[in-house]
């Protein structure tokens, strides 16, 4: 099995952090503007990247300003059963952001994109909790 991990250092405490991974306003600024996202253990949450088919990620763990698990129900048949985590730690009014994606079965070009493009949310992630805008699907040129 093969792992993805990123770390972030985000300028603002785990509760601005924490809620913009965990709702809609956040996670259409960080990932995509088209989604449909509850904030509860067990939900299905759905983002669309450009009309492709939803990739639904189901809420397996929510513990407020520290962590969140998602394990993917429906994306690319990779992408299917692994599990995405945010680790946050705060120290000193700073975030520290772990990102994991796990139990790639492989290590492909698509899993090389995936990494790449993980490290990209993490950018936007921090930009939308400092500046307030961040970097999503819609406004990336690819």
């Amino acid at each position: 099995m093969a792992n993805i991990e990123h770390l972030q250092t985000v300028n603002v405490p785990a509760s601005k952090v924490y809620e913009a991974l965990t709702t809609a306003e956040g996670l259409s600024e960080v990932w995509t503007n088209e989604l449909i996202v509850r904030n509860q253990v067990g939900s299905l949450n759905e983002f669309r990247f450009g009309g492709h088919d939803a990739d639904k990620m189901r809420i397996e763990e929510l513990i407020p300003n520290h962590r969140i698990v998602w394990r993917c129900m429906d994306s690319d048949p990779e992408w299917i059963d692994t599990v995405i985590s945010f680790d946050i730690e705060e120290k000193n009014g700073k975030s520290f952001v772990t990102l994991r994606h796990m139990n790639w079965k492989e290590v492909t070009p698509f899993y090389r994109s995936c990494n790449y493009n993980w490290a990209i949310f993490l950018y936007s992630l921090k930009s939308y909790c400092e500046q307030g805008e961040g970097l999503p699907y819609q406004k990336r040129k690819f």
